[in-house]
């Protein structure tokens, strides 16, 4: 193994890293702290690592001092009894190296038993330069917590936001001149149904659709049937199919749990919520919980669930690829999370689709394709001035595509603003 290791090193190093498109996550490379990346598959998590990699060799350190492996690089058959090999390989290549000056990068580590204590170990004992990926968070943070506390800072990496999509585009953000505008409002609507992993961006919708559909059964048999030992694949499916098609909707277990039944499947609602609980952990979805000033009660709600990216739930779930509303409110959702806000969903009699927390302010936020038509543009207002009244504002908004005005309802002062001009301005 320790040959084939040092193979692999040497591979690494002596490859050309590609240059790629700047995300808007700012990885600091000097903290002397573990970075963690943790996102979904195919979220660009080892892209940002290659750009950190051509940084420091920017930056004049030699590619010697640099290690980097993938952990998903089939010819690493590794566990926690050898993962030692790594540091003997890598000084028996460069004895005259002082390892506390080498960067290490370990990408997609969850996939190795024992990885929290290698990891810790070279950072107490080697290096305090190490940079960590993972997809998968609760793995991640469990053992984060138990091992690394006090040596870490974690970042989540999302497939792509609005801003950064219209970068990798090399579309210009003013609002103006109104050509400019068209093109922002023509990549919006493009990014609105074909969503953003970064691999998918320039691909004709054939090849974007099989890669995603690629993507998805990956996710489900390496993410979570290999990793939680499912056995019942069948019925797991059926399961995600309905978190699909419930996409921005409360999701009900017990109902989903009555539908399986109906149709002959059998299964206990104990794994449905563990089936629930590993969509979110592996970033297939996120969900969020409805507002309260009870904590307990907040947790205790039926969540909302929003699937990690629109390209992925237009190639899965046709029922959604066609509904401009539901895909705007999934888009809504991720660009909130994406900027690290704190979301809930609001209902009472009536529904607001987001409360957002910043800090102690709150903001509600409905989202509607268009309101146009004057019974959508009461319902949005009817929830949206529950909403206000419930958290004693007097303030709201309406995120439309392409739709922009002022006005009062109920004494509550409502922006209806376009989705491209809110999260690009």
């Amino acid at each position: 193994m320790k040959a084939k290791l040092k193979e692999i090193i040497l591979e690494n190093q002596n490859k050309e890293f590609p240059v790629v498109i700047s995300r808007n996550i700012e990885i600091p490379l000097n903290l002397n702290i573990i970075i963690t990346l943790i996102g979904t598959r195919r979220s660009g998590k080892t892209y940002i690592l290659y750009q950190k990699i051509n940084e420091l060799i920017k930056s004049g350190i030699k590619t010697e001092q640099i290690l980097f492996l993938n952990f998903e690089d089939e010819r690493l058959k590794l566990d926690t009894e050898n993962l030692d090999q790594i540091i003997q390989a890598y000084t028996e290549l460069f004895p005259e190296i002082d390892i506390k000056n080498t960067y290490f990068f370990f990408d997609e580590i969850q996939n190795v038993t024992g990885w929290e204590k290698f990891v810790r170990r070279i950072f107490d004992t080697k290096s305090r330069h190490v940079f960590i990926t993972g997809s998968n968070s609760k793995l991640l943070s469990t053992e984060i917590a138990t091992e690394l506390r006090g040596r870490t800072i974690t970042y989540t990496v999302y497939p792509l936001s609005l801003s950064e999509y219209l970068d990798f585009h090399k579309i210009s953000k003013k609002l103006y001149p109104q050509k400019n505008k068209s093109k922002v409002i023509h990549y919006t609507q493009k990014f609105l149904t074909e969503g953003g992993f970064p691999e998918t961006v320039f691909f004709d919708k054939q090849s974007r659709l099989k890669i995603l559909q690629q993507y998805f059964n990956t996710m489900i048999f390496r993410d979570v049937v290999e990793r939680y030992k499912i056995s019942d694949v069948g019925t797991f499916k059926f399961f995600l199919k309905k978190i699909f098609a419930g996409v921005t909707k409360p999701f009900s277990i017990n109902k989903a749990y009555s539908d399986l039944k109906s149709l002959g499947y059998k299964i206990s609602n104990k794994y449905l919520y563990e089936y629930f609980d590993y969509c979110n952990t592996v970033f297939i979805s996120q969900s969020i919980n409805k507002f309260d000033f009870s904590e307990i009660k907040q947790e205790k709600s039926e969540k909302k669930i929003y699937v990690i990216d629109n390209g992925l739930l237009s190639a899965i779930e046709f029922s959604v690829s066609r509904n401009n509303g539901k895909l705007l409110e999934n888009m809504v959702a991720l660009e909130f999370m994406k900027a690290e806000k704190e979301i809930f969903y609001f209902k009472k009699n009536k529904e607001c689709d987001f409360i957002v927390k910043d800090k102690n302010a709150f903001l509600p936020v409905q989202v509607s394709y268009e309101i146009s038509n004057n019974d959508t543009k009461q319902r949005e207002l009817k929830g949206l001035a529950e909403a206000c009244k419930y958290l004693n504002l007097n303030k709201g908004i309406i995120i439309t595509f392409d739709q922009e005005e002022e006005l009062t309802y109920k004494d509550i002062d409502v922006s209806v603003i376009p989705v491209y001009k809110y999260f690009l301005e």
